[in-house]
C-alpha cells in the first residue's frame, strides 16, 4: 500500500536523482524562470500527494474485533474505545459470523446481529420461521445477508437494517 507520505518521497527521490542541484531542473527556457519552474513541480508534486492521500482516505483502518465469551460476544471497537456485548439468549447458539474494518455480523439460530463501530452497539433482526441463511458477506461499514426468504443489509454508519423478499422460484 503506497501512502501519500511514500508516494512524496519516492517523487522526492526521483528528481534527486535525475537533477541532484539545488533547483529541480535546470531550466534555460527564456519564458520561463528557475523559480517559476520549481514553483510549477512543487503545485504538480503537492497535487500528486493530495490525490494519493485522498486514494488512501477512502480506506477503512481495522478498528472492530470481536471476541467470543461463554454466552456472549463483545465487540471490541478501538476507534470509540469501548465494549459492546451481545448476550445471547438461552439455547441461543451462533451459526455463523464475518468480521470487516468496521462492522461485524453474528448469525445465531434465532436472530443475525450485527454492529457498526459509527454507530455503536448491537442492532438485531428476529430469523422468520423457516428461513435460512445462505450467504453474508460483510466489508469495510456494509453487509449483505441472503436468507432463503429475505435479502437484507446492514449500513454500519447509520446501524441500520434494511431487507426486501426474495423472488425465490
Amino acid at each position: 500500500m503506497i501512502n501519500h507520505l511514500n508516494m512524496l518521497s519516492v517523487i522526492r527521490q526521483m528528481f534527486t536523482v535525475v537533477a541532484p542541484h539545488r533547483d529541480i531542473f535546470p531550466i534555460k527556457s527564456p519564458g520561463l524562470s528557475r523559480r517559476g519552474a520549481n514553483t510549477a513541480i512543487g503545485i504538480f508534486i503537492l497535487t500528486l500527494s493530495a490525490l494519493s492521500f485522498q486514494l488512501c482516505a477512502d480506506e477503512v483502518e481495522k478498528v472492530l474485533f470481536l471476541v467470543f465469551e461463554s454466552g456472549e460476544v463483545v465487540a471490541s471497537n478501538t476507534r470509540a474505545g469501548r465494549f459492546d456485548r451481545l448476550k445471547l439468549h438461552a439455547e441461543e447458539h451462533i451459526l455463523d459470523y464475518q468480521v470487516a474494518n468496521a462492522t461485524a455480523v453474528v448469525i445465531t439460530n434465532r436472530r443475525f446481529a450485527a454492529y457498526g463501530v459509527l454507530s455503536g452497539g448491537w442492532r438485531s433482526k428476529r430469523i422468520k420461521a423457516g428461513e435460512t441463511p445462505q450467504s453474508l458477506e460483510v466489508e469495510d461499514y456494509s453487509a449483505t445477508l441472503v436468507t432463503s426468504d429475505r435479502i437484507l443489509n446492514f449500513s454500519g454508519r447509520s446501524g441500520a437494517w434494511s431487507e426486501t423478499r426474495r423472488r425465490v422460484q
